[in-house]
């Protein structure tokens, strides 16, 4: 445990020196920093319409750029961010020992379906999670994508001990899979749609939550965040429930904002949309995901299955108590606040 919090430290007095550009900004107003990841949601037309600056004129809006939900954790540690888009398996890990991060979840994204996947190389001989013994498999430690390949080894009757498990981001994933370093990779788009090229699906993400084992993207606030400014936390679920609304309603418009975001066509967009979840708001303050301020939903359950889950892989020392899940669901003012 001692070389864990080490290791995190010495991660966040990187961050610290680098991650935060706040450049332009204006002096006079408070900032809200947000961390945002390279996948189709809802966040990237949240940022890309400018809809929180038109919410929120009396504050800076600072958006930043994360890898992984490992590196997002790693900046709430830090202290250098206020809301983030995060995986629910790094929620679950961040709401466990030691890291115990003070956040909340406030909104879900998106359920994962085939937008992540694990996909093995063409000319590897590889044609099943169980043919994967021996090979060199790439992920992202700590995100989502680790959390559902450790599941699909499980289910395949093999452990980490039985592959060579590689720590690689997205983007360093697909260089060493083009290099022939890799013999499998187990990420999420866009990076996920490369890899299908030449490589064949051997499970995605769909399969595992029909198994049991459900992967989100949450949104998340800080604890500190959400008690001094409630105000600010109920524009941004209302700007990130407003892009639900149009994913639903304006595909179109969804994947040319998406495109704009992650640079590439708006058909290439579109069909990675097509790939995931998306809830109406109506599913999202429902007993079976966030819920409301007098009933919080099952999402507590599916963190605490997950720490449960990471606990048992020994990815972290113990899981929590569901109570710890329970209290880090933010609904305060659901369902009524989105329909404002």
């Amino acid at each position: 445990m001692v070389g864990a919090l080490s290791a995190v430290l010495v991660a966040v007095l990187a961050l610290a020196g680098c991650s935060v550009d706040r450049s332009g900004a204006d002096d006079s107003k408070p900032t809200i920093r947000l961390a945002y990841q390279a996948f189709p949601s809802g966040d990237l037309i949240v940022k890309n319409n400018r809809w929180l600056e038109e919410a929120l004129p009396g504050f800076n809006i600072k958006w930043t750029k994360f890898d992984s939900g490992a590196d997002v954790n790693t900046a709430f540690v830090a202290k250098e961010v206020d809301f983030a888009a995060i995986g629910s398996s790094p929620v679950a890990r961040g709401l466990s020992a030691p890291l115990n991060i003070p956040y909340q979840v406030a909104f879900i994204l998106d359920v994962a379906g085939d937008n992540e996947a694990l996909v093995a190389r063409n000319g590897t001989g590889v044609n099943s999670v169980a043919d994967l013994r021996g090979k060199r498999v790439a992920t992202a430690f700590a995100s989502t994508a680790h959390y559902s390949l450790l599941a699909a080894l499980n289910q395949a009757g093999l452990t980490v001990k039985d592959v060579n498990l590689i720590d690689l981001q997205p983007q360093a994933s697909l260089a060493a899979w083009q290099r022939g370093d890799v013999d499998a990779v187990y990420t999420w788009l866009p990076t996920l749609d490369e890899l299908r090229k030449d490589g064949k699906t051997l499970i995605a993400s769909r399969e595992l939550a029909t198994a049991g084992k459900p992967t989100l993207d949450l949104g998340v606030v800080s604890t500190a965040f959400a008690e001094k400014n409630p105000e600010a936390v109920d524009a941004w679920r209302t700007a990130q429930a407003r892009a639900l609304e149009l994913i639903k309603s304006d595909p179109d418009a969804a994947a040319e904002a998406i495109a704009a975001q992650l640079g590439t066509t708006p058909q290439d967009a579109a069909n990675q949309l097509k790939q995931g979840t998306y809830l109406t708001v109506a599913e999202l303050t429902s007993p079976t995901w966030l819920g409301t301020e007098s009933a919080p939903g099952n999402v507590s359950q599916n963190l605490y299955s997950a720490a449960r889950f990471l606990a048992d892989q020994q990815q972290i020392p113990s899981a929590p108590a569901l109570e710890v899940f329970q209290k880090a669901l933010y609904t305060k003012g659901l369902p009524d606040v989105l329909k404002q």
